[in-house]
């Protein structure tokens, strides 16, 4: 590698790991086998024991950690 193109690759590498902290899609399985599609990883609320996210069209959505099985990212 040149002078001039080794700055171009730490630039790009440094892009993409600043990619890979992005949110990324969330399936989430209910007890009931349901699974609901969130945007990102689902915030857990203590005081409340809930689980909160955004589903993919937009909804705001609050469901009780009792009722989910698992939360895996895609």
């Amino acid at each position: 590698m040149n002078q001039r193109t080794l700055p171009a690759a730490f630039l790009l590498a440094l892009s993409l790991a600043g990619l890979a902290g992005c949110s990324s899609p969330t399936v989430i399985t209910l007890n009931d086998g349901r699974e609901i599609q969130a945007t990102d990883a689902p915030k857990y609320d203590e005081e409340s024991g809930f689980y909160e996210f955004k589903q993919l069209d937009g909804k705001e959505t609050r469901i009780n950690k009792d009722q989910v099985r698992t939360v895996k990212e895609l």
